[in-house]
């Protein structure tokens, strides 16, 4: 599921990278998206998986505090029509560098495993 969160991410044609695999010596980009998974857990039923639910913490930052939140909605409006699910609109994220701000929102997916008999 990194994989997929990872394609639909990089459609937006900026970097895409895992939070916190930034070297202490690198440049952060203008605009830039990371995302973080929280958990992967598995639903069994006799004997056998049948759902996974995926939850993740996706990132954007940027120099430009309206392209934060823009570009944060437009992640949110593409992951839903892709099934994913919001679990919050957003929160403030941390930033290294006094030139960026960031936010994230919290999202989930529910991947329905096919019973094999």
């Amino acid at each position: 599921m990194e994989n997929e969160l990872i394609n639909l991410l990089s459609d937006f044609g900026f970097p895409v990278k895992r939070q916190g695999s930034m070297t202490a010596d690198e440049k952060y980009p203008p605009t830039f998206i990371t995302f973080w998974e929280n958990s992967e857990s598995a639903v069994f039923y006799d004997d056998a998986e049948r759902f996974v639910a995926y939850d993740f913490d996706v990132y954007v930052y940027s120099k430009n505090t309206q392209k934060v939140y823009d570009l944060l909605e437009q992640i949110r409006n593409v992951l839903t029509e892709n099934n994913w699910i919001i679990l919050n609109r957003g929160f403030d994220a941390r930033s290294d560098e006094i030139t960026h701000i960031g936010r994230g929102c919290e999202v989930g997916y529910i991947e329905t495993k096919e019973e094999t008999e």
